[in-house]
Parts: C-alpha cells; structure tokens; sequence
C-alpha cells in the first residue's frame, strides 16, 4: 500500500476520514521537496469526538484480561517486522532519515512492542498494614483513562509507539496528535499499524492538525488525564502550564545539550567514533546529541585531528543513497536557521575547523573551537550537523563547562578508569549519562528522561507504569470501628 495516498485522513472511532477543517497540512520529501500527502486538517470539535470516543472506548478495554490485551502487541509487533522495507523507505521520504537512521528507529520501535506485551501484565497491586484494628488496606493500581499524545518530527514512528503502545498496554485510551511535518509515520502509519493488529475501535484515535486551528483544545480538554509531549522546551513550558491550570499531569520529554566528555586517559580513537556518531546521527536532530564535545587540553589536538579527519569522510546528500551519512534537515526552516547559527558563530570569533554549506535542506558537517567565553551557541540546543570542541584543564572544569546549560538531558564520559568515569558523571547535572559510550541511547525498562529544561517526569519500564496508571486505596473493615460520635 502507499501510505501517503491510503492513510492521508483522520482516524477516529475507529474510522478513517477527512478533516473537517478549510485547510490541508501538506506533507513534503525534505530532500526533493516532493508533495507526499495533502491532510485536510481536524477541528476541535473533531478533538472532541476523538477524547469521546477515547473515553467510551476505554472502559470496556480497562476490564480486558491482560492476557488478551496483550495479544494485540505481539500481532503489531509481527506487522513493523513484516512491513519493515515499506516503513524504512517512508522514514526516507517523509524525514529524509538515511538507511542507518531508519534502521535505528525501527529497532528500538520494536523493542518498545515487546516492551509493551510484558507492560501489559505488570501492574501489581499492594495490601498494607493498617493502625486501625480490624482493617485492611488494599492499594490497586488502575489505569489513568485516557492519555492525549503529542509527538515530534524527529523519530516520530518510535516517539509516537513509546507513549501510545505502553499508554494501551496498561489500560488507557490514547489520542496521538503527530508533528504537521510527519503526520504519516508519527500517526496515521501506527494508528493503522493497531487497527489492523486487532485493536478495538475508539481506543486509538489520531487528529493532524495544527494550533492554528485548534488552540489549546488539545490538552485543556476535561477527558484526558495525563499529556505526553516530546518537543522543544518552549512549547513544553506552555503544555505543562495548561496542564497544571486543567489538574492534568504532563509527562514532558524535551531538548537538550548534551556534553561528551573526553578525559586525558581515554582511548582516543574509541572517542571519536563515539563523539561523531552523537554529534551527526540523523544530520543532528536528536535531543541527546553531542551538542558540546569537551576534550582534556592535554589531549585536545590529537582528538581534534583525528575527529576532524573522520568528519570529513561523512557523505551528505540523498537520504535513499546507502552511502549517505547525512541527509536533509526536516524543512528549509529548520536548514537555514542552522546555517546562519554557523555564521553568527564564526562572525562572532570561533574557529571553524569544517565549515558546512546549505545545498537545499541538506546542511553539510560544521566543527567549530575557539569559542569565545559566553558564547550563545555553547548553552542552547543545535538542531542540526554542527559539533563544537571545547577544551578543559581539569575534571572540575569539565563538570563545570558540562553543567553551564539549562538543559540536562544526557551525556557521555570517555575514561580508561570506569570508576574515575562514574565519579564525574555523578557530578553532571543530567537525567542520564554513559561511560564510554555515546550520548544517544534508549532502553525500554531503563528510566529515560531528563533535568531542567530537559523535561518532566520519566518513562521506560517502571516508569511507564507510574506515567500512565494512577494508585487507587480501598480499604475494608472487618470488624466494626468505634466512632466518636
């Protein structure tokens, strides 16, 4: 099937349809700016009949034994592995993700499905001891309800899984809101990918669509309960605020400005393969990439040269090419916003090792050093293919350059000594952080999410279930209590 043709609609109770809305999302090939899909937006009354939908859906799937719930990841599982080939060549068209990229994200959209079959079977409840005589204490742990999703362009086919398929597993309803730029893998792609594995109709509703058109209706309105958002920081801040001012809880997944860290006893070559894979995978366009690479001075010029070297061998151009390390950026808005940042930096006095060019939405390598103290660029998120080397004299320093953002998403510490690794990274200021390692990496049991501006609450394994569950007391006297009046 073409998806672009056959899921260009709204999926709501179960049915596919047009939006409601006088005006198409068009959806673009950022590399060759080819109309993939045209998508007559949906209408905050579309919002609601979805959350409706949602919400009736959701308590006849709250009663399903969990063994049959289950069921139906391991057949959406058996699907992304049988249409892998179709799914890789739509990351290609609608992100410009190279082949090693679309490899990437379907291998961890996986491993969140199986991932899911278990969630489905974990939530325990508890009984607890009482001071009152007679009485018992039973803690359930019970779905949330209905869960609204807002996902980004980046890895929008895993983002968009790793909220819906656990929020589905566990009980709930799910309304997916994918980014305007990817509204086939991040929505349409997976509410087809569920329905035909068998899930019941009204449990996952998807609506394209804009603020434009719909406002805050998304997360104001009163049935969903939890909001899961992975984007940018700013619009993070104005989803948790509604969501505080509506009594909803937001699970928040932001950007970030990650610190590699290269201490002067660690294997060099190791570091650079390392440091170039976090910096440039997908042109950049991950929130745990290597935006800041901070290298011992004692070694700085050996790993300069050498990460030079391996970044100039990096092949930009046409994401279909197997060859190709870096394809476009998600629109030509994003393109040239990274490609001013290059010059207003290198205007503003650093040294540009590799200089990048625009070439349509491709944005070639840059690796700028010499940066001037206070430098904007050093303590805000990079979108794109720019790597910056900065060196220190010292762990304290390190640390100190590693904390001086106001992100704190991930990191990585490159060491001969573990334990001198750990020691450091303790000391940074981050949800998560590797030792000798990249700074890109997601598990599915392993809590994931970040600091500061980096985000809100956690998910993955355990963590899932506290994002998407809430814990419900009943106790049970068995004998009488004595009352004072």
């Amino acid at each position: 099937m073409s998806y672009f043709t056959d899921l260009a609609l709204q999926y709501i109770d179960g049915e596919w349809r047009a939006g409601g809305g006088s005006w198409d999302i068009i959806d673009f090939n950022p590399y060759n700016e080819e109309k993939l899909a045209s998508i007559t937006v949906a209408t905050v009354d579309e919002i609601d009949q979805a959350y409706r939908a949602a919400e009736r859906a959701q308590r006849a799937w709250a009663e399903t034994n969990p063994y049959a719930r289950r069921a139906v990841f391991e057949r959406a599982l058996r699907l992304v592995e049988e249409r892998e080939a179709e799914i890789t060549e739509t990351i290609i068209a609608e992100l410009g993700g190279t082949r090693t990229k679309a490899a990437f994200e379907l291998h961890l959209a996986k491993e969140f499905l199986r991932e899911s079959v278990h969630l489905a079977l974990r939530p325990e409840g508890r009984i607890l001891p009482s001071p009152v005589d007679g009485k018992e204490n039973r803690l359930y742990r019970v779905p949330v309800g209905v869960v609204g999703v807002i996902s980004p362009f980046n890895f929008p086919f895993l983002l968009s899984i790793k909220s819906v398929a656990p929020a589905l597993a566990l009980g709930n309803a799910v309304v997916l809101k994918p980014h305007q730029n990817t509204p086939i893998l991040g929505g349409s792609l997976v509410a087809k990918l569920f329905e035909d594995a068998g899930l019941p109709a009204g449990l996952l509703n998807v609506v394209i669509t804009d603020i434009a058109e719909i406002g805050d209706a998304l997360i104001e309105h009163p049935v969903p309960q939890v909001i899961s958002f992975t984007g940018s920081d700013r619009v993070g801040r104005h989803v948790a605020t509604v969501c505080a001012a509506n009594f909803k809880r937001a699970v928040l997944e932001l950007g970030g400005n990650s610190a590699l860290v290269v201490l002067d006893d660690a294997d060099l070559d190791y570091a650079v393969d390392a440091a170039v894979f976090s910096r440039f995978v997908h042109q950049g366009q991950v929130c745990m990439a290597a935006n800041r690479i901070l290298v011992d001075r004692s070694v700085e010029r050996e790993f300069t040269e050498k990460f030079v070297a391996k970044v100039r061998t990096l092949r930009a151009g046409d994401p279909a090419d197997p060859e190709t390390h870096i394809g476009p950026l998600i629109n030509a808005t994003q393109a040239e916003a990274v490609a001013t940042l290059v010059e207003q930096t290198v205007a503003a006095g650093a040294t540009a090792l590799v200089r990048g060019g625009l070439e349509g939405n491709v944005v070639t390598p840059s690796v700028l050093t010499g940066l001037p103290a206070g430098s904007p660029v050093l303590s805000q998120e990079i979108f794109g293919p720019v790597a910056l080397i900065v060196p220190f004299d010292g762990e304290d320093e390190a640390v100190r350059i590693a904390n001086d953002t106001p992100y704190g998403l991930s990191g990585a510490v490159h060491t001969g000594d573990v334990e001198r690794g750990v020691r450091l990274a303790r000391r940074v200021r981050t949800g998560m952080i590797h030792i000798n390692d990249g700074t890109v990496h997601d598990e599915p049991i392993v809590p994931f999410g970040g600091e500061k501006h980096s985000g809100v609450g956690r998910l993955n394994g355990d963590a899932t279930v506290d994002a998407f569950t809430t814990q419900k007391w009943i106790s049970i006297q068995h004998g009488r209590t004595v009352f004072p009046f």
